[in-house]
């Protein structure tokens, strides 16, 4: 083979392993990281250990880190002073970066009270097994509250929905869900309500049986019904047994307002008529004739003579 041939198959090997050096090594730089300066840190408040809702943030609850300004989150802080004295209204991580809307503001209160939204009330209701739904109505669920009663000028009862998807604050003294999923003995639960829908929630539970019921999160609709009675309830038993109990047959749900029994006249009672009192005893006579004469003697009777005597 040719010597020069060879010569410059050789030089343009060795240029082309140059060109390929330079050209890796400047593509290298352009796609790597970047080194960090220290003027492109910043420092945000993070939590130290996780903060349940409703506690206040005190100094040994936050800590501060250095992040990249570019990994600087909305809305987190740079001073700790800025969320000391502050309640969580929503649960916080360990090490999680500490936001403004997981705080309320400074003297909005402590436990309960920051978590309430302005324009919103909170109203506690008793529950038991039954109207707790056994104990699985936690925080940050939704309900509907039904109430059991007599309905004014109506004896029969009736069961009628009065709110639906209502949030649920707390279960006694829980604001928070139980990771496990386990039922709470709670003996009352707290709601978020409107000032409207607290004075109606107030009502129903002095007039008659309140009952919560459990519903998804995720339903927003609003259902429509009418209620129930037990007229409706137990049908055609209702019409049959309805004359025992001074109902009309007709009118099973006792919709048609009774009419008032008209009250009784008073009847004159006709007065005993007195008895005429007995003639007078007839007295003896004795009747003496003499030609066209006649003389007429009476003669005291027997008892006449003895009353006479008793008199003497």
């Amino acid at each position: 083979m040719d010597r020069r041939f060879l010569t410059v198959l050789g030089v343009s090997l060795v240029f082309a392993l140059v060109v390929s050096s330079i050209f890796y090594q400047m593509t290298s730089r352009a796609n790597g990281p970047k080194k960090q300066e220290v003027s492109d840190l910043r420092d945000m408040v993070i939590a130290a250990r996780p903060l349940p809702v409703g506690l206040t943030v005190k100094t040994a609850d936050v800590k501060v880190i250095k992040v990249p300004v570019q990994a600087f989150p909305k809305g987190a802080f740079s001073k700790p002073e800025d969320v000391l004295d502050r309640p969580v209204v929503s649960s916080i991580l360990a090490e999680e970066p500490i936001s403004e809307g997981r705080l309320a503001q400074r003297g909005s209160g402590v436990g309960l009270a920051p978590i309430i939204p302005v324009g919103m009330r909170a109203v506690t209701v008793r529950v038991n097994d039954v109207v707790g739904v056994a104990g699985y109505v936690l925080p940050g669920m939704r309900v509907d509250v039904l109430i059991t009663g007599h309905p004014p000028g109506n004896g029969t009862t009736v069961t009628k929905t009065v709110l639906q998807n209502i949030l649920v604050l707390s279960s006694g003294q829980m604001m928070q869900t139980d990771q496990s999923g386990k039922p709470v003995d709670a003996p009352n639960v707290t709601v978020l309500v409107t000032p409207q829908q607290a004075e109606l929630l107030t009502l129903a539970g002095n007039e008659g049986r309140i009952q919560l019921v459990l519903r998804n999160g995720g339903d927003q609709n609003i259902e429509k019904t009418e209620g129930l009675s037990l007229s409706t309830l137990y049908g055609s038993h209702s019409r049959m047994t309805g004359g025992g109990n001074g109902q009309n047959s007709d009118d099973p749900d006792g919709l048609v307002a009774r009419r008032p029994r008209p009250r009784p006249q008073p009847v004159a009672v006709a007065a005993t008529p007195v008895a005429a009192p007995p003639p007078a005893p007839v007295p003896d006579q004795i009747i003496t004739i003499r030609g066209i004469d006649k003389r007429v003697e009476n003669v005291a009777s027997k008892k006449s003579n003895d009353d006479a005597g008793r008199n003497q």
